[in-house]
């Protein structure tokens, strides 16, 4: 049986959602905050519950390599993860199983199309931040394998141009993979849109009343994404990305949200919008594209 991408979801993944939601893995806890954007995760969860899916495949920011692109290689990672610039909001308890399998074959098929590819097979790896919040807020019961997929940054070496063409090379390495392994995944791009953010934190972080945009500007870049994207102009996007990347000081140098929307088609339909919002002077969207509708 062939497999499916089945969704491409939009996850951004400030540790402050998951410090709002006081899930029992987190030590620290908070009063409330940032609701837009964790009510439209739960509006996400719930369409998500209506498909059936075998694993979450995601690509993280944070998990940044510089000698190509890595992948999770062990089937089990239980470990204590703490924010370096926040923790006293993010120390997470984290559990959680990988489809080697699937990595595997995204792996090699990656590797014959000429990208510079490594499986991680330490068991005493620690899975990034990205990689957790954007999976948990997703799938908060940790009840489906993950693949992990690190960031080559290509941006940082190279240029975003240079980053788009590797990481149209992995998704249809991505696509591949899934189609002969029968699994049924959603894709995870972990990450925010404009990403200039505050350097000092309010007395008490879930304080509403301190939080915004860092900029008009910032606002104008996400709003014209958000706008293309829900139009279905996703190629537009992409290929106004070198802008929006440089003037939005977004987190799209990394290469996952052009990962999956090349692993996608380049969707002409509508993205669903589930919220919009600020975290620290960032702009985050929750958005999702179903290519077998939902």
């Amino acid at each position: 049986m062939s497999g499916s991408i089945v969704a491409g979801v939009l996850a951004p993944h400030p540790p402050h959602l998951v410090y709002a939601e006081n899930p029992p893995q987190n030590e620290p806890t908070a009063e409330c905050g940032w609701e837009t954007l964790r009510w439209g995760y739960e509006r996400l969860r719930k369409d998500l519950e209506g498909i059936d899916y075998d694993t979450l495949v995601v690509l993280s920011p944070h998990w940044q390599t510089y000698v190509g692109t890595h992948f999770l290689g062990v089937p089990h990672f239980k470990s204590l993860s703490v924010d370096p610039v926040f923790p006293n909001l993010f120390r997470f308890h984290y559990e959680l199983d990988v489809d080697v399998a699937l990595a595997q074959a995204i792996c090699s098929q990656a590797g014959g199309a000429g990208l510079v590819t490594k499986m991680m097979e330490n068991p005493d790896f620690r899975v990034d931040y990205g990689t957790i919040v954007s999976c948990h807020m997703t799938r908060p019961q940790w009840d489906k394998p993950i693949v992990g997929i690190s960031s080559c940054r290509a941006t940082s070496y190279y240029s975003v141009e240079v980053m788009q063409k590797q990481a149209a090379v992995l998704a249809e390495a991505t696509r591949k993979a899934v189609e002969e392994s029968g699994r049924r995944v959603v894709l995870i791009a972990s990450n925010s849109l404009s990403h200039s953010h505050f350097t000092t934190e309010s007395a008490v972080p879930e304080d509403m009343s301190k939080e915004h945009i860092m900029s008009h500007g910032q606002h104008m870049w996400d709003m014209r994404a958000i706008d293309l994207l829900r139009k279905g102009k996703t190629q537009q996007f992409v290929d106004e990305m070198p802008e929006f990347t440089s003037q939005a000081i977004s987190e799209t140098d990394a290469g996952a949200f052009t990962w999956m929307l090349h692993a996608l088609g380049m969707p002409e339909y509508e993205a669903e919008l589930y919220g919009y919002g600020t975290v620290i002077g960032t702009g985050n969207a929750v958005m999702a594209w179903y290519p077998e509708g939902k």
